[in-house]
């Protein structure tokens, strides 16, 4: 059986935030990246509200990212990466839901 693999794919604010991480905070990123292009649906790391969307955390680095599952383009997308200061990468994954949905759909609260 082939597995699939997802591709990945950056907000440009994201992509932005990428690169200004340093090499070892990036290293680790690919290596939790990689095996999330394999199996992005890791339960432990979904966060609530729907849309589809999950976190990666780094504690010790204290960094986060956030990212959307689209399973109809078998794509990992990722939203926004950055500090750990309160809620603010889980506040701006949800600014970006919003502009996403300004079809008038009400977003849900990802924290």
């Amino acid at each position: 059986m082939c597995e699939l693999m997802y591709e990945l794919e950056f907000d440009e604010r994201a992509l932005k935030e990428w690169q200004k991480l340093g090499d070892t905070i990036k290293t680790q990123f690919k290596k939790r990246l990689a095996k999330v292009l394999k199996n992005p649906h890791i339960i432990a790391n979904r966060l609530s509200g729907g849309q589809n969307l999950y976190k990666i955390n780094f504690r010790s680095a204290g960094y986060r990212l956030v990212y959307q599952v689209e399973d109809d383009k078998v794509v990992v997308f990722v939203i926004v990466m950055g500090k750990r200061e309160k809620n603010a990468v889980y506040d701006t994954a949800e600014e970006w839901l919003a502009e996403r949905q300004s079809d008038n759909q009400d977003t849900q609260s990802v924290k």
